[in-house]
């Protein structure tokens, strides 16, 4: 009998033990997932959820990604499972992970739920989403690094806004994201750092955070300053009307590399990074006229 008490007693510790280490969170979806304990085989199908993970120390737990996660270099050689909207579903079954981290516009989450996958939905937008996502992981992977990751973050967009010239202060901008165009408003978190830095955009947050607008919208605003990728860039100043903008008129445009622009459009830890790129596009672009030829750099 007291073998049968012993081995209980050692079944009940064990069960304790499990339960200490069981998660249960809630997504975006407000869907409670139950996670038996931190993840060990993760999938990320968004970039900005590939770099969190990451950036929270957990890089090595990472088994799979989308296509376009390729920061840090260590994930570059991870197998690429497709798009994050509809990305192969068998090869990421094959990989038998313990959790998928997905966007809300994927189109797989509950097939891969019907597959008996653990599935987080997860999509920051704006700085706020940040750092809720970054919380949110680090109680998922039991990292408790989140709190100092966004301390850099944030400290790093500030220091970056100080070394905006003065004369860029205020100056009109038009971020463009691609040439269909789609644009950064107001309240898109690229909008954010902006606005951070000093910058008037010239998409209201009325337009949403990514609008699609009239051509001829951005002639009529007449930007100082635009931001545009080099691929988005091609024929910019051929396109009707644009020839007058005040910022293709006096050279005020900053074109930035497809690796710069990786930076600028992801939502995540390398939001500092994307700020001091800003940053140093305004100080190429007003310090000079200002007198102010080092600032940003």
């Amino acid at each position: 009998m007291k073998k049968v008490f012993a081995l209980l007693a050692v079944l009940g510790l064990a069960l304790c033990a499990l339960s200490a280490h069981a998660l249960e969170v809630v997504d975006e979806r407000g869907v409670s997932v139950e996670l038996p304990q931190p993840p060990q085989r993760i999938v990320t199908l968004l970039p900005s959820l590939t770099e969190s993970v990451c950036a929270l120390g957990a890089c090595d737990r990472l088994v799979g990604v989308d296509r376009y996660s390729n920061s840090p270099a260590q994930v570059k050689v991870l197998p690429q499972l497709g798009g994050g909207i509809d990305p192969n579903v068998e090869a990421i079954v094959a990989l038998k992970p313990d959790a998928v981290l997905l966007a809300k516009s994927s189109r797989v989450t509950q097939r891969l739920e019907a597959l008996g996958l653990k599935v987080l939905v997860l999509e920051p937008k704006s700085h706020a989403d940040v750092r809720r996502v970054l919380d949110k992981l680090d109680q998922v992977l039991g990292t408790h690094e989140a709190p100092k990751v966004w301390r850099v973050i944030d400290a790093s967009v500030s220091a970056a806004a100080q070394s905006v010239p003065a004369g860029a202060k205020g100056q009109r901008v038009y971020f463009e994201v691609n040439s269909a165009p789609y644009a950064a408003g107001e309240s898109s978190f690229i909008g954010e750092t902006l606005s951070r830095l000093g910058m008037k955009n010239i998409v209201p947050a009325s337009l949403g955070p990514f609008p699609k607008l009239n051509p001829e919208y951005v002639v009529r605003a007449n930007p100082d300053l635009i931001m545009v990728s080099v691929r988005s860039a091609q024929g910019l100043e051929q396109r009707p009307g644009w020839g007058g903008i005040r910022a293709v008129r006096e050279g005020r445009i900053c074109r930035f590399s497809e690796e710069q622009s990786d930076v600028l459009v992801r939502p995540g830890p390398r939001m500092d990074e994307a700020a001091r790129l800003m940053a140093r596009c305004l100080a190429d672009k007003f310090g000079e006229k200002f007198g102010d030829k080092g600032g940003g750099r």
